[in-house]
């Protein structure tokens, strides 16, 4: 009798140690995803006429940025 009160305790013991492992990444399932954007210097110039003709930015503002935009590889 004592032998399936030992195959229960086994089962047991199984099953918790793969519900366990299963949410710790240890089945490879977990993934980091990084993002970049990247913009041309065309839309950079025409987001940045957008903030000029805003008001947003002043005239120096405006030809000091353009230039470093322009500067750019």
């Amino acid at each position: 009798m004592k032998a399936p009160a030992i195959l229960k305790i086994a089962a047991l013991a199984l099953t918790a140690s793969l519900l366990l492992f299963t949410g710790c990444g240890v089945s490879g399932g977990s993934k980091n995803v990084q993002e970049t954007t990247s913009t041309t210097k065309g839309q950079e110039l025409l987001d940045l006429k957008k903030a000029y003709d805003a008001g947003i930015i002043t005239d120096k503002e405006f030809d000091k940025m353009k230039k470093k935009i322009m500067d750019k590889n």
